[in-house]
């Protein structure tokens, strides 16, 4: 399995782990918050192997900054938390920045 697999796999992780972090309610519901440490955990065993293969920086800003997308999207979404134009705005331009990212990273080892 390519590195790019590995990356995917530790965004799903992670974001899963958010979402069951922000489901624990600060760690009051015990379950919730054992379930996001381990998808913390797993999500490392799968960002390792990225790492070995690609660039950390590389690795590091799609990781964070997809994450902080979908994390976003959740919050909106799962929570109706609320989130105004410009922060839309802005979140967009984090996303952009990934996808470029990853494109020219995909393009530099071609």
């Amino acid at each position: 399995m390519g590195p790019w697999f590995f990356l995917a796999g530790a965004i799903a992780l992670e974001v899963l782990g958010t979402f069951l972090l922000k489901l624990s309610q600060g760690f009051e519901k015990q379950p919730w918050g054992v379930l996001s440490i381990a998808c913390y955990s797993a999500c490392f065993w799968f960002l390792a192997p990225a790492m070995k293969a690609l660039p950390v920086g590389i690795v590091y800003a799609i990781w964070s900054g997809v994450g902080i997308v979908a994390a976003s999207l959740i919050g909106v979404f799962a929570f109706d938390e609320r989130l105004g134009a410009l922060q839309f705005v802005f979140i967009a331009m984090i996303l952009i920045g990934a996808v470029g990212l990853q494109v020219t990273a995909t393009a530099a080892r071609a």
